[in-house]
């Protein structure tokens, strides 16, 4: 059986040779752009594409199998005139594309800016995503009902998650991105309420209702705020599922109006199903007539998410040559494609791809330390035997 260590080196041959097989020139590349952060100081701006000839038809969502990687790029130091220089330098791969997705972190967002002013061409369409959590963390966050919700919910879950409650305990709540999954946590309370109410269901399950009550009971005074967050929620959710599997076109914003399931109930969702509308119809503007470009960029999320997967606890050691993965991760990879990289993709490459993109990661660096402590150990343990 081939090592885990073998294994991992066969994952990085084919990232090298996804990454830097030749990409056709064209002019209606979609370019997904983000950063990937680590330990350490570095971060990795990481470029995914494809073709518009090449998006999945409507009501069809992106794959990691449908874009490919067009570079890869690790920096100790980030602002907008690096990334502009790295969206210039991505040029010479596809050509100059007709979109850049990503969301609105202040360095790549001044960097895509300078890049569509050099490339009139270019749009910059901002991720539906992104823009819905930043409107939720407006919302709630001013709310200081959800507040004290998410504050009781934390301690809820210290509370249950080592007891005979545990299947009870509220999902844990992300620091990162927290208004990205808010979603969870209310359909989580809804369904509480519903346990809290029907005894039956206890029964059933053989809990002790009483207990159940003592912890969860709480709930049941936030049972008219949770419907108005969930509608709220919901109105956003929608939004955001539209444009996943519709993209974003002209007038796309009078379509997702006219759906049927589009409707707030309470004033606050309403305001937000405006706002919403109002900046897809923005978006939609930067699409020509009979033209469909991408609205999320929800697939790089994704890729960064089965990376860290990918990586265990070495995401702790900064980027290592293993970032090659998230190229391996992403376009088909059929039999031919395996064969063909490990055929033409030597390990002396990965290594030295590793040497002039990476250099030292921390965990070398760790090495070297630990090295240097016991040699010392070992010089003050003889003085001491000398002596």
């Amino acid at each position: 059986m081939p090592s885990w260590y073998t294994g991992r080196l066969w994952i990085m041959r084919l990232g090298y040779y996804k990454l830097t097989r030749e990409k056709e020139k064209a002019n209606d590349w979609i370019w997904i752009v983000d950063h990937t952060v680590q330990w350490g100081k570095e971060k990795c701006l990481a470029i995914l594409g494809l073709r518009q000839s090449a998006l999945p038809k409507a009501d069809t969502i992106l794959c990691l199998e449908d874009v490919e990687p067009i570079t890869l790029l690790p920096v100790t130091t980030s602002n907008g005139e690096v990334v502009y220089q790295q969206l210039e330098d991505t040029i010479s791969k596809t050509g100059v594309p007709r979109e850049i997705i990503s969301d609105h972190g202040p360095d790549v967002k001044s960097g895509i800016g300078k890049f569509c002013d050099a490339h009139p061409e270019t749009c910059f369409i901002y991720d539906i995503k992104h823009k819905a959590a930043t409107i939720l963390k407006r919302e709630l966050s001013s709310d200081e009902q959800w507040v004290a919700f998410v504050k009781l919910a934390a301690k809820t879950r210290k509370k249950v998650q080592q007891t005979e409650l545990a299947a009870f305990a509220p999902p844990n709540q992300k620091t990162k991105a927290r208004y990205m999954n808010v979603s969870e946590l209310v359909k989580w309370s809804m369904d509480k309420i519903i346990l809290l109410k029907d005894k039956e269901i206890g029964a059933k399950f053989e809990y002790d209702p009483a207990r159940l009550k003592d912890k969860l009971g709480w709930l049941l005074d936030y049972e008219k705020h949770l419907a108005k967050w969930q509608d709220l929620i919901r109105i956003v959710d929608d939004a955001v599922e539209f444009v996943n599997f519709q993209g974003i076109y002209r007038d796309c914003e009078i379509d997702l109006r006219e759906l049927s399931t589009f409707k707030a109930k309470t004033k606050q969702a309403k305001n937000v199903r405006e706002e919403l509308l109002d900046f897809i119809g923005q978006e939609a503007q930067k699409a020509n007539r009979h033209e469909r470009l991408l609205g999320s960029s929800e697939i790089i999320e994704s890729l960064f998410g089965k990376f860290k997967q990918l990586e265990h606890d070495q995401s702790k050691s900064g980027f290592t040559g293993y970032l090659l993965s998230i190229a391996a991760s992403v376009s088909k990879t059929t039999e031919d494609v395996t064969q063909q990289a490990l055929e033409t993709v030597r390990t002396k490459k990965v290594h030295e791809w590793f040497k002039e993109n990476i250099g030292r990661s921390v965990q070398s660096i760790k090495a070297e330390l630990n090295s240097i402590v016991k040699k010392a150990k070992q010089k003050r343990a003889e003085k001491c035997f000398e002596s």
